[in-house]
């Protein structure tokens, strides 16, 4: 996304006129299981997001900054999230979304699929494509949509089915993150701790139709303001 990300997070560029983020939150604000928001970010971008922050009128929202100014210093999205919940004392259940995802589906039922399966959840999205499945985490599920496979973006896919970057997580689940980074576990993708946890602890899958938007590249970036920007 450069230069775009030379003087701003990807999170706060414009989607049909709206900071990307405003999309999450105004998701996630409104529910009722959700007791307070975290923005985790690191410093180099602090002041970008108290801006933000200054000037929306979300409550129950505040920034977590994680100490790193180069790519180098970072502790990787697995690590940061372990950070922020040992810091912040997080000993409970936790939502956990990608601020560069966009998705239809109503954050409602998936926290009611949460409270049903009662384990750690992923949601998923159908791509119908091989070829484009092959640069995203690949995932399987058996009739009661549970984990049973996942890949980290495969050569040859055995689905269609990726994970996205949007995640419940049981007070289990949220305790196996400093388990899964003392064992030498790769700190840098979430794709990787979910890979892990499903073998060790158990994930279902909760599928969704309509659409999602993963904003890693122009091209993504411009299919999401054609998107919003018709929709209008």
């Amino acid at each position: 996304m450069w230069p775009l990300t030379k003087d701003k997070p990807k999170h706060l560029l414009p989607v049909a006129g709206r900071p990307m983020l405003d999309f999450i939150l105004a998701k996630l604000e409104p529910l009722a299981a959700v007791d307070h928001i975290y923005i985790s970010t690191n410093a180099a971008f602090e002041r970008h997001f108290r801006q933000y922050l200054d000037t929306v009128g979300f409550k129950n929202v505040s920034l977590f900054i994680e100490d790193s100014h180069r790519e180098e210093e970072k502790l990787g999205s697995v690590g940061a999230l372990d950070n922020l919940v040992r810091k912040c004392g997080v000993n409970d259940e936790l939502l956990v979304f990608g601020g560069d995802n966009i998705f239809s589906f109503d954050t409602e039922d998936f926290v009611k699929f949460f409270r049903q399966k009662k384990a750690n959840i992923v949601a998923l999205f159908d791509l119908k494509s091989t070829e484009k499945a092959r640069f995203y985490g690949v995932v399987k599920i058996d009739p009661n949509d549970r984990v049973v496979d996942f890949q980290e973006k495969p050569a040859e896919p055995k689905s269609t089915l990726v994970s996205t970057a949007c995640y419940a997580f049981s007070r289990d689940g949220v305790g196996n993150l400093h388990r899964y980074l003392e064992e030498g576990n790769e700190p840098d993708k979430m794709g990787h701790y979910i890979e892990w946890l499903y073998r060790n602890d158990g994930v279902y899958g909760y599928v969704f139709e309509g659409f999602w938007f993963d904003i890693g590249s122009f091209e993504s970036y411009h299919e999401a303001e054609r998107h919003f920007s018709q929709s209008q």
